[in-house]
């Protein structure tokens, strides 16, 4: 049997391509556009809320596509809206940012930027998180489903959010009204590439997706005097380092042992020199759990502990340590259970069942694309995962984990299994 393939041109910022039996070969003859585009993006990341040049080439590939696209969202967000006859109101959302990392791959389109951070330090850029694979998941998407509007039904809201790597984007995008100058979608989809999982395949769970995260400062003020003469002050470096091992104390001691929960002191700063016993230390301090249970009694937890510890330490009330947790905590990624069954479902319909492997929590990482759908009242949202390594470099151990120097995506296969399990689930909820 002769098997034609037939041609379409079409005009707006749709480059020729092959009108395929199936998506599979849609998404394969399309990839060469979206190889380059995932290789510019990777040579020109940007840091959280600086995602300027970013977010113009996301523009310019929304509006090429005959989207109406609004700007400047929480800073550098944008989000393009294309209806599409009646219908619910889907969003697919990707993160921009890159993160303050030296690229050591070795690739040949591996990234040289530098710029300028919001606290006015010259850094390096990479994306060391695989946002780049999202954002080109995420046109691939659209002009897919722009090229089968025949098919579906309904409005599509493509979201390119600033900012989740700082965690706080995506709360500056509800801040800013996105949904109040945009439209609500009743439902929305967003995806994360794993460098852990075996390239383009599709992992997610009916419920729990990514832990909680906050920040804590702990500011341990004391009374400052000469080294060689303690007994004249309080030394908060000394009552700091109590601290840090007392909250631990915290997870093994007040938390039930099948509960997960972290609190990782990442920063310890105090003193000026060493015969001196400063004034002040600071405790920087990381928090996850995976209930919001959970979440409220560690950072309830490591106020008192913080203050006890001190109190120990003949620390008077009016010098007691200062707990400030940042405001743009993120809370645990949580996907909608009827929701996620309806987009594995056709999944599995689509792709075949060896196209998804079970989803398994591998740590206590986060996200902030709770804080779009966590509104009044909540949008139900499905979160899935994407395999980035190939399966014979997981099994040599020939990979690095995000946020590395040496982080790396396999783009074709991660790409096209990104876009096709995206365009699947977009494809079930608009049809």
């Amino acid at each position: 049997m002769l098997r034609r393939t037939i041609v379409i041109v079409l005009l707006g910022g749709l480059s020729a391509t092959a009108l395929a039996e199936s998506l599979n070969e849609a998404i394969a003859a399309d990839y060469p556009y979206l190889d380059s585009l995932f290789k510019h993006l990777h040579q020109n990341p940007e840091l959280s809320m600086q995602e300027f040049k970013t977010s113009d080439r996301m523009a310019e590939e929304m509006t090429g596509l005959g989207f109406d696209v609004t700007r400047n969202i929480g800073n550098t967000g944008l989000v393009g809206v294309m209806k599409n006859g009646d219908g619910p109101t889907l969003m697919i959302r990707a993160d921009m940012d890159g993160l303050p990392v030296q690229e050591k791959t070795g690739l040949a389109y591996a990234s040289q930027a530098r710029q300028i951070n919001l606290e006015g330090r010259d850094m390096p850029v990479m994306h060391a998180c695989g946002h780049d694979v999202h954002m080109t998941a995420l046109i691939g998407t659209a002009r897919r489903l722009v090229e089968i509007k025949d098919q579906w039904q309904g409005t599509l809201m493509l979201v390119a959010q600033p900012a989740e790597e700082a965690i706080g984007g995506a709360l500056a995008m509800v801040a800013d009204d996105i949904y109040g100058r945009v439209g609500r979608p009743d439902f929305a989809l967003a995806l994360h590439v794993g460098a852990g999982d075996p390239a383009g395949k599709i992992t997610f769970s009916d419920g729990l997706m990514y832990s909680s995260a906050d920040t804590v400062r702990i500011t341990v003020r004391g009374v400052a005097t000469h080294g060689a003469s303690p007994h004249l002050g309080k030394d908060p470096v000394l009552i700091g380092s109590q601290i840090v091992l007392a909250l631990q104390m915290i997870v093994t001691r007040e938390v039930s042992p099948i509960e997960p929960a972290l609190i990782t002191v990442g920063a310890f700063r105090g003193g000026t020199a060493a015969n001196v016993i400063a004034d002040h230390a600071t405790l920087d301090v990381t928090v996850r759990a995976n209930t919001e249970k959970t979440r409220a009694q560690l950072l309830k937890s490591i106020e008192r502990v913080a203050t006890q510890t001190a109190r120990a330490s003949g620390i008077p009330d009016e010098l007691l340590p200062i707990v400030d947790v940042y405001d743009n905590g993120s809370p645990t990624t949580t996907n909608d259970a009827a929701l996620a069954q309806r987009v594995r479902a056709a999944m599995i319909e689509k792709m075949g069942a060896d196209a998804l492997f079970p989803f398994k929590q591998e740590d206590m990482g986060a996200e902030d694309f709770p804080d779009l759908v966590n509104v009044d009242p909540p949008i139900p949202s499905v979160y899935f995962g994407v395999g980035g390594t190939p399966v014979e470099n997981l099994e040599s151990g020939d990979w690095a984990g995000h946020h590395s120097p040496l982080f790396w995506i396999a783009p074709e296969p991660s790409i096209k299994g990104a876009v096709e399990g995206m365009t699947v689930a977009a494809l079930e909820l608009l049809k």
